[in-house]
Order: C-alpha cells, then structure tokens, then sequence
C-alpha cells in the first residue's frame, strides 16, 4: 500500500474560460511560482507538496525562473502516478516585455514550452501592457528600454498561439478596463482572463464589472498581499478588520481573503510553501461569509498596494502611475 498516490483530498471548482480551444476549466486556485528567494529544489519540493493535497493549478512566468524546475516536478508527478495525465494540470504561463512583438511571441511560448517540458499550456498570458527592447529577461525592465506596445500585431500573434495548439486559451495581466476594451475591439480570440491585483485593500470594483459584462475572467495576484517578499505588503495580512472577521469563523485572515475573492467570482494565485499552509488554503469552499462581513469589508480603506513604478519611464509609454492605470489608482 506503500506506494499508492494520495488522493488529492480538496475538491477545488473550476470556471469555463469563454474563449478556450477545448481545454479543461480552470481550478479557481492556481499555486504562484514567484518566490523571493528563488530556490529551484524549495520550489520543486514544495510543487510536489501542492500535488499531494490537491493542486492542479500552476501559476508560472518566463520572467519567475520557475518554468523550469515547475516542468521537472509536474514531469516527476506524473512518473510517480500522483497524477494520472497532463491533462488533470492546468498550467499558465506569461510573456514578457521584451517579447512582446509581433515575430518574437511565438518563439516565446515555444521556450516555454520546452522548458516546461510541456506540448501546450492551458493558458497564455500578456504579462504587462507594456514592450521593451528585445533583450534578456529581467526586472525591472530599464527604463530607456521601455516601448509602447503594438497591441493589435502583439495580440494577433496571441492567437496565432492558440490557433497552432500551443496553448488552450490567451489573456492578459496587469491591464485596466480601457487598455482591455482596446483588446477587445480587435480580438478575434477575445482574452479569456485579466490577471490583476485584488485583495481586500484593493477590490477593483470598476474592474470587476467590466470584465463580468464582457466574459472576461478575473484573476487575483497577491491576494494575500505577498508578505514576505520584497514587492509585497503586510496590510493584507495585518488587517484589524480582516482579523476580527477571521476570529469570528474561526478561519486564517487568509482563508478570509480567498472566501471573500471565490465568493465575489474571481480566481486567484496565492503561493506558499508550506505544507500546512498550502491545505488552509483549500478549505475555503465549505463555509461562508455574512453580510456583516460584507460591510466591513466594503468598508476597508482602499488603494493599489503594488502601484509598479518600476514600469513608468520618462522615455516609455507610460510617464505616470496614471496613465498606465488609466485613473485606476
């Protein structure tokens, strides 16, 4: 008996992305790959981990590092028998700026591919609203090396991506309501995801109904704020209210944050490595908020926790924290 696979012990809920090509639904928990430190064996061991209890969703960059010791894990996975076939994974992936042209997209998955040791994703995403010179990856993006982005030829390359088969479904991240509804104007393949900042200090209200009207799904990153890390927050996390409605449940902030984000219908990406962490995470999906709760929480001050500076330039397209939210702020 010693070598039977764990049955995962979470029944997670999926969502239909409106513009897949026959893909699988999306796990509305996805495990983020972007850690600060980046270990490649702590992130394979804790991928493993995420199997175990449950996880089918995985979250991933080119930018991250982690595309590769991510493919090598699910590789392992699978020769384990901890899951049965690629087709139990769902796996997104992101382009960067600097491969954000026209000629350069394709080729960009295609890495990705090999080193996820994958034949497709199950989602391809814009990374920023934003080009740079072809160059190698890295963040920041120098500021004299930031371009406008030529969306049209850009998100036409998108869906050469899908139509080849090399990923199920395309989207965007990082983008406000009017840098979408320009996507939108032009797609053929309309994106089928907005990966956005959203917590509860930062609830993207106007966001949340443009992409609703519009069959648009909506992604969270660091819902939980990121602590820990050098771009995130212990807002999120040290939130009195947050806090006083967790003790009332008898639930983690966390769990809190993810039951509010899962109830108002919108998918996240949360990371943590750690095991006992990692399975708080999951059990959000048997219990519920008030409408008490609801008040307070509308209540909680807002504003953007990761405004990214770093992507305003005098020499790029965006010279203000407005213009590249567009008064999303």
């Amino acid at each position: 008996m010693a070598n039977v696979p764990q049955v995962p012990v979470f029944n997670i809920p999926e969502v239909k992305l409106s513009s897949s090509s026959g893909g699988r639904n999306m796990p509305v928990i996805g495990m983020g790959t972007m850690a600060d430190p980046f270990d490649e064996t702590a992130l394979k061991e804790a991928v493993m981990e995420a199997i175990r209890v449950g996880y089918r969703h995985f979250d991933t960059a080119s930018l991250y590092r982690s595309e590769k010791p991510l493919g090598e894990a699910l590789a392992e996975a699978l020769k384990l028998g901890l899951i049965a076939s690629r087709n139990e994974l769902f796996i997104t992936s992101k382009l960067w700026c600097t491969d954000a042209h026209a000629d350069l997209v394709v080729p960009a998955l295609k890495n990705s591919l090999r080193m996820l040791q994958l034949e497709y994703l199950d989602l391809y995403l814009i990374h920023w609203p934003l080009s740079a010179k072809p160059a190698k990856i890295g963040f920041p993006v120098p500021k004299e090396e930031q371009l406008a982005m030529n969306f049209k030829s850009v998100w036409a390359a998108m869906e050469d991506c899908q139509r080849l088969g090399l990923t199920k479904s395309i989207g965007v991240s990082n983008f406000s309501c009017k840098k979408l509804e320009n996507i939108l104007s032009f797609a053929t393949v309309p994106p089928s995801v907005n990966q956005v900042e959203i917590s509860p200090l930062w609830q993207q209200q106007k966001l949340r109904e443009f992409c609703k009207s519009k069959d648009v799904i909506l992604t969270a990153y660091s819902p939980l704020g990121a602590k820990g890390t050098r771009w995130g927050t212990d807002e999120v996390m040290d939130n009195e209210t947050l806090k006083e409605i967790a003790k009332a449940h008898e639930k983690t902030v966390a769990q809190v944050c993810l039951r509010w984000a899962f109830e108002q219908g919108i998918t996240f990406v949360v990371k943590s490595f750690n095991k006992e962490r990692m399975k708080e995470n999951l059990q959000i999906f048997d219990w519920a908020l008030s409408s008490d709760d609801y008040n307070k929480i509308k209540e909680i001050q807002q504003h953007r926790l990761m405004p990214k500076l770093e992507m305003i330039s005098p020499h790029g397209p965006f010279k203000t924290l407005e213009e590249l939210w567009d008064g999303e702020i």
